[in-house]
């Protein structure tokens, strides 16, 4: 069994998320305890109560989700159940660098809360859209935006194998949902996010999340993490601050990082975190490798006894 772990982004979220692991572990009290010392935010209140508007500020989702990735992560440690690789989906890149040790606990929590305010507050002033386009393939979705020209609207999200998520000016991408189910999309769902993430949009936030990296120091990772940005694992030789700088304004090559981790081993993809979207992103690129999610007291368990043997 070759093991790794995947870790969910924003748009995973969901109000009372993880309660049930929290009622049931000391640890993950304790993660959640920390987080809100150390953020000044009482994230275990807004994850589990709410309202819905309040955990779907990105300011909150973000560190929310990292909370609940790392909780179940400190049980899977103590466990002594380790991946050989990790990766996330955007945000989940950073709940993959913690799981890798190249972030600590107090330095993540504090890159997550500034990353999330930051691309709250700069957002380009604007309505802002993302939508899931379904059945079409990568090439077609690249296609289809650039001819819309009432407005801003570039693909996002390479998810797997017939899913792009497409990001820009709500307008342009309400177009461009009418012109991808014209060139044969199956389905087109508009997303419930706040801005044009991962687009040349959020360069301001991009510039400032620079800044906030380069006064933090960021270990080499101790297992492989493919990055968002190219699919590859980092290096000794990255420039890691630079990397997390640009991946809010890249594309994310979600499939092809699935696509990578397979074709070097992994044979077990675990999805810490709410939801398991991520596992059936990973169903589309490769129907046989066994598939685990763990959100969930049950899942959890389920998870140590499949792990372990």
């Amino acid at each position: 069994m070759k093991i790794g772990f995947i870790f969910p982004g924003q748009g995973a979220q969901s109000v009372g998320m993880g309660k049930d692991l929290y009622e049931a572990y000391d640890e993950v009290k304790q993660v959640y305890e920390k987080v809100s010392k150390i953020s000044g935010v009482d994230i275990a209140k807004i994850t589990f109560e709410g309202p819905e508007t309040e955990l779907f500020q990105t300011k909150n989702t973000q560190l929310a989700i990292l909370t609940m990735s790392i909780a179940i992560l400190e049980i899977l440690k103590k466990k002594e159940i380790v991946p050989e690789y990790a990766a996330g989906l955007s945000l989940g890149e950073y709940s993959a660098l913690y799981c890798a040790e190249a972030f600590d606990f107090e330095t993540v929590t504090k890159i997550v809360k500034k990353r999330g305010e930051l691309m709250q507050e700069l957002v380009p002033n604007g309505d802002w859209s993302m939508a899931a386009i379904m059945g079409l393939e990568d090439e077609k979705v690249e296609e289809v935006c650039q001819t819309i020209t009432n407005g801003f609207v570039v693909p996002a999200n390479f998810n797997c194998p017939g899913q792009v998520a497409i990001s820009g000016e709500k307008n342009a991408v309400i177009h461009a949902m009418e012109k991808m189910k014209e060139a044969g999309a199956r389905k087109c769902v508009e997303l419930k996010t706040a801005g044009p993430f991962h687009t040349v949009k959020l360069q301001d936030a991009s510039n400032a999340l620079r800044e906030v990296l380069q006064g933090v120091e960021i270990q080499n990772p101790k297992i492989l993490v493919v990055k968002n940005i190219d699919a590859k694992p980092y290096l000794q030789t990255d420039n890691q601050q630079e990397i997390l700088a640009k991946h809010v304004i890249n594309p994310v090559r979600f499939s092809d990082t699935i696509k990578y981790m397979i074709k070097n081993g992994v044979d077990t993809f675990v999805e810490i975190g709410p939801g398991k979207v991520l596992t059936g992103f990973v169903k589309k690129v490769d129907k046989d490798v066994k598939l685990i999610n763990i959100n969930s007291v049950e899942t959890l368990e389920t998870a140590i006894q499949e792990l372990k043997k």
